[in-house]
């Protein structure tokens, strides 16, 4: 069984910036058993499968351990794959996934993603987690649910440029995620993603991570449009826009490579 692929750099101008994921459409869905399988073998922080319905796509994600509930660099993969290579007709897509409908809309090279904004609750800030992390939070705050992602709060960019988490103890500390976020030194927000409960010691750039991001910064800088940069070692921009309980990101995307993949 032949099935196509693509490979694109997502929240990236230019290609090995920003965050690789893999892009395969299909014409129906395969046993989940082979798509965590073939998520695994391409060994990318998240490959993302579409199938198309009668009034859009329908689009899951999976790392190469765990299918995920939303991601937002697979989904700009997944739209720039269908508008530059697949001749999706208009400038507007509508994916159906486990976080409900998304929208995704282009304007030249842009595309936007329509994502739900997270409302955060304070929590205590973890020593373990810091520990693990090497510097300490000013604040931490979370989605309600054991299963979100953490968002600890530092002051200067400079707090996190300078980790250097311990993934082990990370791991040990926590089974959930962690974002990390100040504010930016020549942008309005920078942040990092960690993320070894998944398999992902750090991601790239993170999409759903600004769900969080957005919403948090917006209220504490009083301003609802933010230039956001993942400061990994790839990086990425990000342009949002806290809306109507909704966070909007901007982004670019390059195709990497494409081809076929011969699964058993």
């Amino acid at each position: 069984m032949s099935l196509p692929i693509y490979q694109v750099d997502a929240f990236a101008e230019s290609v090995f910036k920003g965050n690789p994921a893999a892009v395969m459409p299909l014409e129906a869905w395969l046993d989940e058993t082979l798509l965590q399988a073939i998520a695994l073998e391409n060994n990318l922080s998240e490959t993302a499968y579409m199938v198309q319905v009668s009034d859009g796509y329908e689009l899951r994600w999976f790392t190469p351990q765990v299918e995920v509930d939303l991601c937002g660099h697979a989904t700009l993969a997944a739209a720039h794959v269908l508008f530059e290579h697949l001749h999706h007709v208009g400038d507007e897509i509508v994916f159906h996934t486990r976080s409900g409908d998304l929208r995704v809309s282009r304007s030249g090279r842009s595309i936007t993603l329509d994502f739900p904004a997270n409302e955060l609750v304070s929590l205590d800030v973890d020593l373990a987690i810091c520990q693990a992390l090497g510097a300490t939070a000013s604040e931490a705050l979370a989605p309600p649910g054991d299963a979100s992602a953490l968002l600890y709060v530092y002051e200067f960019q400079d707090d996190i440029q300078r980790l250097t988490p311990d993934f082990a103890a990370l791991l040990a500390a926590s089974s959930r995620c962690v974002i990390v976020s100040a504010p930016g030194d020549d942008c309005d927000v920078v942040s990092r993603f960690f993320a070894p409960s998944v398999g992902l010691n750090e991601d790239p750039v993170t999409g759903s991570a600004h769900c969080s991001v957005v919403p948090y910064w917006a209220a504490r800088l009083h301003k609802h449009r933010l230039q956001c940069r993942q400061i990994s070692a790839r990086g990425g921009n990000l342009d949002c826009e806290l809306r109507d309980g909704r966070v909007f990101m901007t982004g670019t995307a390059v195709t990497f490579m494409q081809g076929q993949i011969d699964a058993v």
